[in-house]
């Protein structure tokens, strides 16, 4: 499973790694002197990748340090290894997973969250799937009850992963529609139940209100739901994704990030930037359009993907 993983991250993070590890060895060479001037073109490859100003100038930094210290020759297999090793380790200190085999409560609610064209929907399919593979019963909500074509699209994905799910007229109101599900998933004895919400705009205020209204409403039945609030980003924005993830924390308190389109950008760093600058998790990557591509997040499979060898 885990060289299959890697496999799909490598070929899923090939323009990232081009981004960075590429860039990095062409910038720094085979060996001479790691100066002001070689340093500014290194952090400018670092910002590129979208790995955040923060943790670019944190690595740039510590290069700028062992250079001085005269422990570093400043060749391109050194700067490698220090990103590896800066890089794995602060990733490490926030590794937190997803229950799959063992749930720590039934229904174990997970409430999906994000923008519109972020892959939510086939986000909430996939991992209706992987519950559905560890042999859970699963049910998804769907609240979306604004957007026509959105219930017929989660239908299509939940027939895909086998699962069921509970709906309403068009119109509805969605924090009813999650009360009302959370019963059923109750009723029905299903160990997990996935809430898909109505996608919105970040900047929206009204909206984010009813967000926190579904979580009421779920809070009503169960004081523990949702138990999990996940909000999927598309990684091909870049840093627009640490403005959005701000303010729906702010609004509806994240348990974690899903991070989709992996394989469709040269800005992967952005992964690195929201666990340093926001301290969100990210507990769920997209790497790919198929059932299985949704995988969980695991630093150090990332990191050796990203620049192309195992973390030191």
């Amino acid at each position: 499973m885990l060289g299959r993983l890697l496999d799909k991250l490598n070929s899923g993070l090939s323009k990232t790694r081009e981004a960075l590890a590429d860039k990095i060895a062409t910038v720094v060479g085979s060996g001479g002197r790691l100066d002001e001037d070689t340093l500014e073109e290194l952090e400018a490859v670092l910002i590129q990748a979208d790995v955040g100003m923060e943790t670019a100038a944190a690595l740039i930094e510590e290069l700028r340090q062992r250079a001085r210290q005269q422990r570093f020759k400043g060749n391109s297999n050194e700067v490698m290894a220090l990103l590896k090793e800066h890089l794995a380790g602060m990733l490490e200190s926030q590794d937190q997973d997803l229950p799959f085999a063992e749930l720590p409560a039934r229904p174990y609610t997970i409430l999906v969250v994000g923008v519109n064209g972020v892959g939510k929907t086939t986000t909430i399919g996939k991992l209706a799937k992987r519950y559905a593979e560890d042999g859970h019963k699963v049910l998804i909500a769907a609240c979306d009850t604004f957007r026509a074509a959105a219930v017929p699209q989660l239908e299509i994905w939940a027939e895909r992963a086998g699962v069921e799910i509970v709906r309403a007229q068009q119109g509805a109101d969605p924090a009813a529609v999650a009360f009302d599900a959370l019963g059923a998933a109750k009723a029905r004895e299903v160990d997990v139940l996935i809430v898909d919400t109505a996608g919105r705009l970040h900047t929206k205020v009204n909206l984010m209100e009813e967000l926190k209204k579904i979580r009421r409403s779920l809070a009503k039945q169960d004081p523990g739901a949702p138990h999990e609030t996940l909000l999927v980003l598309d990684a091909t924005t870049g840093q627009n994704t640490l403005n959005q993830a701000r303010q729906f924390h702010e609004a509806t308190e994240l348990t974690g990030l899903v991070l989709t389109k992996l394989d469709g950008t040269a800005k992967g760093g952005i992964a690195l930037a929201l666990r340093r600058e926001l301290g969100i998790p990210v507990k769920l990557i997209g790497v790919g359009e198929g059932l299985d591509d949704l995988q969980p997040f695991e630093h150090r499979t990332f990191v050796e993907a990203m620049l192309g060898a195992e973390p030191s």
